[in-house]
């Protein structure tokens, strides 16, 4: 018999849980900013401490080039939503699925169309003066 090793990793399962949890929690708090901030930071302050820096800045700067995009959590991670509610742009921790290192991500409703080919995801492993720069522009393009 074949072994069975397809399907859904535990981690993926648990973000699949945490998904459904987080759409029950959206439906009765509705579109509430506040709702949405209080869980991205209880997302971020379970991150472990590597992590858990890189997300601190990413949220810092989301906030100060795109304050117009709402907070909530997708899968578990902190991520920014249009007035649709759409995720733009996400924070994927290194130890949500034991990766060697954090992924910025951006979602089909970020403006970040150019040409035949443009960046969706980019490795994050520090926050330096010049990461934070790029990591800006991508993120104030990306809400436009």
């Amino acid at each position: 018999m074949a072994e069975k090793n397809a399907g859904l990793s535990k981690e993926e399962r648990e973000a699949v849980k945490q998904r459904a949890a987080e759409l029950r929690a959206q439906e009765k708090a509705g579109k509430n900013r506040a709702a949405g901030e209080q869980a991205v930071r209880e997302a971020i302050a379970a991150l472990p401490d590597e992590d858990r820096v890189l997300a601190e800045g990413i949220d810092r700067i989301v906030s100060e080039v795109a304050p117009h995009l709402v907070p909530k959590t997708w899968y578990g991670f902190p991520s920014y939503a249009n007035e649709d509610g759409k995720v733009v742009v996400f924070f994927k921790a290194a130890s949500k699925f034991t990766t060697r290192y954090a992924t910025l991500g951006f979602e089909e409703s970020a403006n970040l169309d150019d040409g035949d080919l443009w960046v969706t995801s980019f490795a994050v492993l520090a926050l330096t003066p010049d990461t934070e720069k790029k990591i800006a522009d991508h993120i104030r393009r990306a809400a436009s």
